[in-house]
């Protein structure tokens, strides 16, 4: 099933899934497919980077949940449930967001394309630091994957993305996106 082109909505789907990946989670110390992080760290990166994203671009204060050290489940519920809000705001169809590297885009772009996608990128990461079920939405995967491709450069320049990890010419289109997110797409640490 296609996640919907409607930023709202594609949230609630997307951070819905994440949620299911957090609520399954059982050891939050568990190592992840990202390079010294643990689950912990995939639900801390969520809930702290975007805040300051939306403060700084468009003036906008999320509600503040417990930290990812304190309880990662409520965290991730409190600022998930905050994001959701302000996209289901009629107001926030008018606002922007302004960045200096990005420029100035309609809010809900802004949350879709640089936050949403970024959610969606790391539930791969929880489920598989988890043991849990880790396919993502493939349409999603060669959308993001072709939008991304256009500016590698400029991604991998941003210390946000580590180098791209070979894999066969035919693979699948979930399994080419995370390699080029610089992800082992066979990772594991459920051996």
């Amino acid at each position: 099933m296609a996640l919907s082109d409607q930023p709202a909505e594609r949230h609630r789907e997307v951070a819905g899934r994440f949620t299911e990946r957090v609520r399954g989670t059982k050891d939050w110390d568990a190592p992840s497919p990202v390079d010294g992080w643990a689950a912990r760290d995939v639900v801390r990166h969520l809930v702290e980077w975007f805040p300051s994203f939306l403060a700084a671009g468009a003036g906008i204060e999320l509600p503040k949940g417990p930290s990812a050290n304190e309880d990662p489940v409520a965290a991730w519920r409190v600022h998930s449930e905050g994001v959701q809000a302000l996209l289901d705001d009629p107001d926030s169809a008018d606002r922007k967001l302004s960045n200096p590297h990005i420029g100035t885009l309609a809010l809900p772009a802004a949350i879709d394309q640089f936050y949403t996608a970024d959610v969606f990128m790391h539930t791969w990461d929880l489920a598989r630091a988890t043991g849990q079920d880790d396919r993502l939405d493939a349409d999603f995967c060669a959308a993001l994957l072709g939008g991304m491709a256009g500016m590698e450069d400029v991604l991998r320049s941003s210390g946000q993305y580590g180098p791209r990890v070979e894999v066969p010419a035919d693979s699948d289109v979930q399994t080419r996106m995370i390699a080029f997110i610089g992800r082992d797409p066979f990772w594991s640490d459920h051996a």
